[in-house]
C-alpha cells in the first residue's frame, strides 16, 4: 500500500488526538501523520502515547508545530511539508476553540469572544487550507476535512437553540445564567459555508470536500473536562475518529460537499 500523507491540525488533543489513533489502526491503509499542535511538549507527550499502537502499525506519526492563528507558523508548517514531500493526501481542519459561558457573563466581552472564536474556528481553518490546498492538488484523490458541528445545524436552531440540559430562556432582561454558546454556535456555520466553498474551488481538480459533525463528545473543548462533558451526554471522543477514518478511506464518498455525521448527513 502507497502511504498517504495527513496533516492534522489541533491533534495533540480530543477528537484530532483519536482521529489520528483510528488511522494507526487501520486495516485498509497506511498513513504518514502529521500531528499539527500550538504547544510542542503537548504533542511531544501525545505521540508518546501513542507508542503501543505506532509499534506494531506499518503507519508513522510526526510532531509539526503549527499555530492557525498565527500565518507565520501557518507558512512554515506548509513549507516543511512541501519540501519533504511535495503533497499531502489529506488534510484535517480539526483545531477548535470555545470561549463562551453564560450568556449574561458573555454580554460585557461579546467582541472578543467572537473574534477569538473565529480566528480559529473560521479564519485559522481558511488560511491555512488556503496555504496547503496547492499540495493537495498536487494529490491524487486528495481530501480536505473540516470540523463542523451539530450546532450549526440551523433548521435545529431555529426550533431551539438551547442545549437540553440548560435552563430555558424567560422573558425580561437580563438572561441570567441563559447557556447560548453564541460565539462557537455562529463559527461553525460560517466554518460550514467555508467548506461549501472550498469544495467548489477545488472539486475540478480531484479534491473531495467534507465537513464533520460528531455530535457531542467528550473533549476538552471550552475548557469542560471529559468527565464534565459525560455528564452533559457526551459519547467517546473515539467515535469521531472513527467518523473522520471512513471519511478518509472513502466510505463516505457519496456524501461530498456536506455535513457528514455518523449516520447520515446534517441539515444546513
Amino acid at each position: 500500500m502507497d502511504t498517504k500523507i495527513v496533516f492534522i491540525t489541533g491533534a495533540n488533543t480530543g477528537i484530532g488526538y483519536e482521529t489520528v489513533k483510528a488511522l494507526i489502526q487501520s486495516k485498509k491503509q497506511t498513513y504518514h501523520i502529521f500531528m499539527g499542535s500550538r504547544e510542542l511538549p503537548k504533542a511531544y507527550a501525545a505521540r508518546d502515547r501513542l507508542e503501543g499502537l505506532l509499534r506494531p502499525s506499518s503507519s508513522t506519526v510526526e510532531v509539526i508545530q503549527i499555530d492557525v492563528t498565527n500565518d507565520a507558523s501557518i507558512k512554515a508548517a506548509v513549507k516543511y511539508v512541501e519540501d519533504k514531500f511535495g503533497w499531502i493526501n489529506v488534510l484535517i481542519n480539526n483545531a477548535g476553540a470555545a470561549f463562551d459561558g453564560t450568556f449574561d457573563q458573555d454580554g460585557p466581552n461579546l467582541r472578543a469572544i467572537f473574534n477569538n472564536t473565529y480566528d480559529v474556528n473560521v479564519t485559522g481553518a481558511q488560511i491555512t487550507t488556503y496555504h496547503f490546498a496547492p499540495l493537495l492538488i498536487n494529490s491524487p484523490n486528495a481530501r480536505l476535512l473540516f470540523f463542523s458541528s451539530n450546532n450549526a445545524n440551523l433548521s435545529a436552531a431555529f426550533k431551539n437553540f438551547i442545549p437540553t440540559w440548560a435552563p430555558r430562556p424567560e422573558a425580561g432582561w437580563p438572561k441570567d445564567g441563559l447557556v447560548t454558546y453564541q460565539g462557537y454556535k455562529c463559527s461553525k456555520a460560517a466554518l460550514n459555508m467555508c467548506m461549501l466553498i472550498w469544495y467548489q474551488l477545488l472539486k475540478d481538480n480531484g479534491v473531495k470536500t467534507f465537513a464533520i459533525s460528531p455530535g457531542l463528545l467528550a473533549t476538552n473543548l471550552g475548557g469542560h473536562t471529559p468527565e464534565k462533558m459525560r455528564k452533559m451526554g457526551a459519547e467517546d471522543a473515539a467515535l469521531g475518529g472513527n467518523l473522520v477514518r471512513s471519511v478518509v478511506e472513502g466510505e463516505r464518498d457519496s456524501d461530498v460537499g456536506r455535513v457528514i455525521t455518523r449516520d447520515g448527513v446534517q441539515d444546513w
